[in-house]
């Protein structure tokens, strides 16, 4: 399960960021995850719910996950299209002279911290 590795270095740039803004205290963290990253929702989430008890700055931080998602490119006929339905051969063309532009990332997109 390498969602416990991704976890445990989303906690520590989001200590980092917290660190050099003076933030004492974390309300939740919002994350993009692709959905062809290989990163499980459920399991990030079981995850970080474990990992932020041991925490400080983000103490019982809630965690709220988006989906980025996949999004392939065809470089013959120049359309975009759903990769988990049509994978790596383009449904216009059927050209398989494709890329992935999305879906594989993940992102920290917000912090939300207490009213101190």
């Amino acid at each position: 399960m390498h969602e416990l590795g991704v976890v445990f270095h989303c906690i520590k740039e989001v200590n980092e960021i917290a660190l050099s803004n003076n933030v004492n205290r974390v309300n939740s963290v919002t994350v993009e995850i692709g959905a062809v990253s290989t990163v499980i929702p459920y399991l990030f989430e079981d995850c970080w719910n474990w990992a932020v008890k041991k925490e400080t700055v983000l103490k019982d931080a809630k965690i709220i996950i988006e989906t980025i998602p996949a999004i392939t490119h065809c470089e013959d006929c120049n359309q975009n299209y759903n990769t988990i339905i049509y994978g790596k051969t383009c449904p216009h063309c059927k050209s398989e002279h494709t890329f992935l532009l999305q879906g594989n990332e993940i992102n920290i997109k917000q912090i939300e911290v207490y009213d101190e």
